[in-house]
């Protein structure tokens, strides 16, 4: 799989760019299904994990990569797909159970399954209030959740550039947070915003960051609005 020729061929290369420090590496199951729940800095955070991570992880991936018109749109979609990456419609809802059942059964067969618990890039450093979604996939199917910190990526990347810098970042695996597997129709929202909080408390624990107890897609669109108000004066 081109997973793989991206983490042997292409790896090397990316270490000596974005020079990773793991540690935790013993956390991650050397096999069964697990949840690999990280934060999200930047976009090289998705090149990071598969570079230090001695496993194959499938990530989901926005939709807007898989749509795009064209060779270009076609290259995309293939690239993506190659590397274990699916797509998610991140507006949530319904809309997103396609993707959760699909991660679902990566984690049935075995895989690991890696998730940005923030549901997207943090728009200052900061970390954001997580998402349920790798709660809810533990609880059904009773796999542990890996907590993963990553650290000093957004500084190589900020947000806006495309091209990292050259420079160091840290990639942290903590203990593993076991899960008791329940039936779908006794999970509570109690059960999944508890368990999702323990997961943001373990990385945040490890990566210093500073919390907030806010979801950071809501904190993006008052930026946005904000900024479109002042241009508009």
């Amino acid at each position: 799989m081109l997973y793989w020729f991206f983490v042997k061929g292409l790896g090397p290369i990316a270490h000596h760019r974005l020079s990773p420090a793991v540690s935790g590496l013993n956390n991650v199951p050397r096999e069964g299904g697990a949840i690999i729940a990280a934060n999200h800095l930047a976009v090289i955070d998705d090149a990071l994990i598969p570079i230090t991570c001695p496993r194959m992880v499938h990530f989901m991936g926005k939709a807007e990569y898989f749509e795009g018109k064209g060779l270009k749109g076609k290259f995309k979609k293939w690239w993506f797909t190659s590397v274990g990456v699916f797509p998610v419609d991140r507006s949530g809802g319904s809309k997103s159970l396609g993707a959760l059942e699909h991660a679902r059964e990566i984690i049935e067969d075995g895989h690991l399954f890696g998730i940005h618990i923030e549901g997207t890039r943090s728009p200052d450093g900061r970390l954001y209030k997580g998402h349920t979604g790798a709660a809810r996939l533990a609880l059904e199917t009773g796999c542990p959740i890996v907590p993963t910190a990553i650290i000093g990526s957004d500084k190589l990347q900020p947000i806006g550039t495309s091209i990292p810098k050259k420079g160091k970042t840290k990639v942290l695996y903590g203990k593993p947070i076991e899960v008791a597997k329940k039936p779908a129709d006794e999970i509570t929202h109690d059960d999944l915003r508890s368990l999702t909080d323990r997961v943001s408390a373990a990385i945040q624990k490890m990566s210093g960051q500073e919390f907030v107890n806010e979801y950071a897609q809501k904190v993006k669109a008052e930026l946005k609005a904000q900024q479109a108000a002042e241009e508009a004066e």
